[in-house]
């Protein structure tokens, strides 16, 4: 009988220990995915100029000017945040402080793909280190999540 409980604990043990060696998946993936559902589900209609699409990198034909998107916002202490799905799998987070507006592109299997700072003042667009640019897209899909669980 101790054989064979110790047998069933060893193969739980080797089970967990052989998922838990799976490469983890991106800690925001399930919020991509989260966040993507919800936009479409319950965000406004609104539209992605081509420049910044451009800018940023999401594809678009020639000649179109503005790109459909379901978008929400939400403006803290003189922050504002958009989110917006855009084509059905880009994800864009755009936060706007004062002098300074950040955005963050991803795709809902992909993660995060580009971050840029746009200073307004002085006409300048420039990618974020790639250090900065995780931190920054990680807290800006945590912010994003805890939108969706309201």
């Amino acid at each position: 009988m101790r054989g064979t409980v110790a047998a069933v604990l060893a193969c739980a043990c080797l089970g967990a220990a052989a998922s838990s060696s799976a490469p983890p998946a991106p800690v925001e993936s399930t919020g991509l995915r989260s966040i993507a559902g919800w936009l479409k589900a319950r965000g406004a209609e609104g539209y992605l100029a081509a420049e910044v699409a451009d800018a940023v990198g999401i594809p678009r034909d020639v000649g179109v000017e503005v790109l459909a998107a379901r978008q929400r916002g939400f403006r803290d202490a003189g922050v504002l945040r958009i989110a917006q799905i855009v084509q059905g799998d880009y994800l864009l987070f755009m936060v706007q402080s004062p002098g300074e507006v950040y955005f963050y592109l991803s795709t809902v299997g992909s993660g995060l793909r580009k971050a840029l700072v746009s200073l307004p003042e002085r006409n300048a667009v420039t990618p974020l280190e790639a250090a900065e640019a995780e931190t920054n897209f990680r807290r800006e899909v945590l912010y994003w999540e805890d939108k969706v669980a309201r």
